[in-house]
């Protein structure tokens, strides 16, 4: 049997998109709890429909790493995932979930990548991302990691972007990550925006600039738009 699953979901804002996507979730996972983080200078608003069983609407500090680390505090289950609010799990994820971690070598796990428009770059993408590297493994491919590995590596950072990343270099130094068989499907509209091409250079520019030791904060400023200069107290 999987052991108890949290999920953690950071958004910009919980909205039409986001909560047409909760039915499917609690479906694949009906015994997880499910934490929603918005960042906490957003407006409230009071008409907000409510959310289905098993699901918290939680807030904190602006910042996909902050975010996160909101809803990780809160959660009480043994597996973490982390899913981006514009990303959706293949039927079988849950089965396929509780066999990786089966393996008691396995530190996190995460699926492949597919999105939702066909176009042979951004499929050629995804193929790559069934590969471990800090190339291939980010955030969008909705990581599940072990509770006991997470605080062994010092948590998440705190982090606008790149976290993921960072996670993911702490947990090689202690595990395995293994690439799951099935594939998450997730948005292309910033490719289909900025174009293809320029957003996969754009992307790898950012990512190497990171590597060479730019700050994520700026990093992010330039290229999510959000602050620049990081929370009182720094990262994790």
């Amino acid at each position: 049997m999987m052991p108890r699953l949290s999920i953690v979901i950071p958004t910009r804002r919980l909205g039409d998109d986001l909560r047409a996507r909760l039915p499917s979730i609690a479906k694949a996972f009906p015994q997880a709890e499910v934490f929603i983080v918005e960042p906490d200078d957003l407006e409230t608003d009071p008409a907000s429909p409510a959310l289905p069983a098993g699901v918290s609407r939680l807030r904190g500090p602006r910042g996909r790493g902050t975010q996160i680390n909101r809803g990780v505090l809160a959660a009480t289950g043994e597996l973490l995932m982390l899913l981006h609010d514009d990303t959706d799990l293949p039927p079988g994820a849950a089965s396929a979930i509780e066999s990786a971690f089966a393996d008691p070598r396995i530190a996190m796990t995460c699926f492949r990548l597919r999105f939702d428009r066909p176009h042979w770059l951004l499929a050629t993408y995804g193929w790559f991302s069934g590969f471990d590297s800090v190339w291939t493994t980010f955030g969008d491919q909705a990581m599940v990691v072990r509770r006991s590995v997470l605080d062994a590596v010092g948590g998440l950072p705190d982090w606008p972007l790149y976290e993921d990343v960072e996670l993911a270099r702490r947990v090689r130094r202690v595990g395995r990550i293994s690439k799951l068989l099935l594939a998450v499907t997730t948005s292309s509209v910033r490719y289909q925006t900025n174009g293809i091409v320029r957003q996969q250079l754009a992307n790898g520019l950012a990512i190497t600039r990171f590597l060479l030791g730019a700050s994520p904060w700026r990093l992010a400023a330039e290229y999510e738009g959000c602050r620049p200069a990081p929370p009182a107290g720094g990262s994790k």
